[in-house]
């Protein structure tokens, strides 16, 4: 509970720290332009053949997504969401969950940017993240130091969209 705990006060504060140097710039729905690498999406179609997963569809920059309950009003980089997610690793480990998490979606790891808008408020998906769209090559850890998500992490997320504003 407490590493959970942990995990979302990293997370909201990562996302507000990454607003915060947008202060004063125009906020747009830039794309980044940050793509899989091949190696990547061949890993996490591994992993989706072996978990014997289907319905998923690839989206252009190398992130897997189903959407399991399409929504109403698709958010944008600067709309600020409240979602309900489960965060967890391919052996199934649970680094991270929520049932009321806000913040906004630019703040967010580069597959969450892109994934989140394929549904709107009210919606489900689930996303399928290679490393370079996630964390990459940094490893997270929990406040005792103890590693949650390893460095070149395929994450999986189940994610629903409360609100949009």
């Amino acid at each position: 509970m407490k590493k959970s705990l942990f995990v979302v006060a990293a997370f909201v504060l990562f996302a507000f720290t990454k607003c915060k140097k947008a202060e004063g710039v125009a906020c747009t729905d830039g794309d980044r332009n940050v793509i899989a690498s091949a190696a990547e999406i061949a890993s996490v179609n591994n992993y989706i053949t072996n978990a014997m997963l289907t319905g998923y569809t690839q989206h252009s920059s190398g992130f897997f997504f189903k959407v399991v309950t399409p929504g109403t009003t698709a958010p944008g980089l600067c709309s600020k969401i409240s979602v309900a997610y489960t965060g967890k690793l391919t052996n199934g480990n649970t680094f991270d969950q929520s049932t009321n998490a806000s913040f906004t979606l630019g703040g967010t790891i580069e597959g969450w940017r892109k994934g989140i808008p394929q549904v709107g408020k009210g919606g489900r998906v689930n996303l399928i993240i290679p490393p370079t769209l996630g964390y990459g090559a940094q490893e997270v850890r929990d406040r005792n130091a103890v590693v949650i998500i390893p460095s070149n992490s395929i994450l999986v997320f189940d994610v629903t969209i409360n609100d949009v504003q």
